[in-house]
């Protein structure tokens, strides 16, 4: 019932004791211990009574009804709950495999029963988040074992992000998935092994928390969050007229035509680029998949934050898919390329099914972006460097951000607060043969609307040089840069290679930005006549 968050953001209001008890509540789930029985100090004994399923309801109630008035995630839950029927779910939604139901709906069982409690025993005084994060400390035989001890374990040790979780780390040569990420945990190791590809219902099991993942994993984007396209478009303007009127400005725009000569926007479809590649592995997310094995997984999958195919190194791979496609003249100055092969990573191929995309960032190295779509359309929703999009939190130095775990959950919480913000986001959908201009230092989320096939590239032009260089020198550069191993002396051999490549350019840039800015400092001509004594406008007559 409150906004979702990951553990970074410090959402979660947990006592000290608790978090120390960690390491010793996995200890006894290794040894076998069921219910939970762990020795508890005066303390916890303390909290469970406050904690009585009484005073439960009743805080609950009170959460209910200070967000009620939030038309954001207990809407939702509310319209997923009567029926599947709604349009906001998927077509191909199925209700929860294991009875998971909102917290919500407690209130109107009339038993008052949640099995959650029952089944985790004294463990049900920890939140639902802090439970999971102890049973990713498992293995996946544990997890197994401590399925069968109760009904409430048997949810969380089957709850689908812990064997996702299991799967990247063990098979970073890829998998085969088996419909959900159990079976496929289970027939990596043992292929003839069966295993259920459905769960046993649990009645009366009431948790937000991962009834949220389900209903995120089903959820359609609602019209309404597509509406709204505000961003510029053009076509056919010249190299002049782009650097003018955005890449100078450090703007968003939508151009179209740019890609009638690309043979990859005809020729990428699924079966071109599995006869191409045939056992060539590309990186998703921490694993090296085959092509095949991707899509595979892509056709079955259902889940809140589906893998996402992002391979920096796709034209060494295969070099033809380099040829498939040109860049537009648009961001043909690309001054990283002074570096050589020492260069960062600057060009990826993209592939992933509707609902996987990028959360809020901001593109590597203060480098400004283009990202061409040759198959599907994705949602974009972009912020000015100056605003800090609702629901994301960065670090003071850049190097973390905290922000919603998924993008879905993003559109259910925070979406609808930006329509009465002064500064509204850039909003479009970017579809086949189209690119998006990502100016640098932008916020920026995507989310693929269909099975959608792209190429995007970074890169530094004369117009973010200087930016670029200050970024490279800060003093936690080794935190802040990326896509190269040398990222303490990046800065150093960038700065060489462009003054033995281009001498002067780096003075005559940085005098030119220091007199942009002095011009932006500049008082207007109101400021200027303003009485800095009295408040007042001065007259001089």
């Amino acid at each position: 019932m409150l906004c979702f968050m990951e553990k970074k953001s410090t959402q979660m209001q947990v006592p000290i004791w608790i978090i120390d008890q960690q390491s010793r509540l996995a200890n006894a789930f290794r040894q076998g211990t069921s219910r939970g029985a762990v020795e508890m100090s005066d303390e916890h004994a303390e909290l469970q009574i406050l904690l009585s399923v009484k005073n439960l309801k009743a805080l609950a109630a009170q959460t209910i009804l200070l967000n009620f008035n939030n038309a954001g995630f207990q809407e939702l839950v509310i319209q997923a709950a009567k029926t599947k029927e709604k349009k906001c779910l998927k077509s191909s939604a199925q209700s929860d495999s294991y009875g998971v139901q909102p917290l919500g709906n407690l209130y109107f069982n009339p038993s008052s029963h949640n099995s959650r409690n029952t089944g985790l025993g004294n463990l049900q005084t920890l939140t639902d988040e802090l439970v999971l994060d102890i049973l990713g400390l498992l293995e996946g035989t544990h997890l197994g074992i401590l399925s069968t001890v109760s009904k409430g374990f048997y949810i969380f040790c089957n709850h689908e992000p812990l064997w996702r979780n299991l799967v990247l780390e063990t098979c970073k040569g890829g998998f085969l998935f088996k419909g959900c990420w159990r079976s496929t945990f289970v027939g990596a190791y043992r292929p003839s092994f069966p295993v259920l590809s459905f769960g046993l219902k649990v009645r009366d099991f009431y948790s937000d928390y991962l009834f949220q993942s389900w209903l995120c994993a089903n959820l359609e984007m609602k019209p309404e969050w597509l509406e709204r396209d505000n961003i510029v478009r053009r076509k056919g303007i010249s190299l002049d007229e782009f650097v003018m009127d955005f890449e100078e400005p450090n703007k968003p725009v939508l151009l179209e035509g740019c890609l009638e000569n690309w043979p990859g926007l005809e020729k990428w479809n699924r079966d071109y680029l599995i006869e191409k590649c045939g056992d060539v592995k590309f990186s998703v997310g921490p694993v090296e998949m085959k092509l095949e094995d991707y899509f595979k997984y892509s056709d079955q999958v259902r889940e809140e934050r589906p893998l996402y195919l992002f391979d920096p190194k796709f034209a060494e791979k295969i070099p033809q898919l380099g040829k498939d496609y040109d860049v537009p003249m648009y961001f043909n100055e690309d001054l990283f390329s002074v570096l050589g092969n020492e260069r960062p990573d600057y060009r990826w191929i993209i592939i992933g099914p509707a609902g996987s995309g990028s959360s809020f960032h901001i593109d590597p190295n203060s480098t400004s972006a283009w990202n061409a779509v040759t198959k599907g359309s994705k949602k974009w929703i972009l912020f000015p460097p100056d605003v800090v999009p609702p629901g994301v939190h960065p670090s003071p130095d850049g190097a973390e951000v905290a922000s919603p775990v998924s993008i879905i959950e993003w559109f259910m919480n925070f979406y609808n607060a930006t329509k009465n913000w002064k500064k509204r986001p850039i909003e479009c959908v970017c579809k086949a043969g189209e690119v998006i201009f990502v100016p640098n230092g932008w916020w920026h989320l995507v989310i693929n609307l269909e099975d959608s096939i792209a190429i995007t590239q970074n890169f530094v032009s004369r117009r973010n040089l200087v930016n670029v260089l200050e970024f490279l020198k800060k003093p936690n550069a080794c935190t802040l840069v990326s896509g190269t191993s040398d990222r303490v002396n990046l800065h150093d051999k960038f700065k060489n290679a462009i003054e033995a490549h281009l001498p002067g350019t780096i003075d005559e840039l940085t005098l030119k930005d220091e007199e942009k800015k002095a011009q932006q400092n500049k008082p207007s001509f109101w400021e200027s006549v303003t009485d800095s004594n009295a408040g007042v406008f001065r007259f001089s007559f």
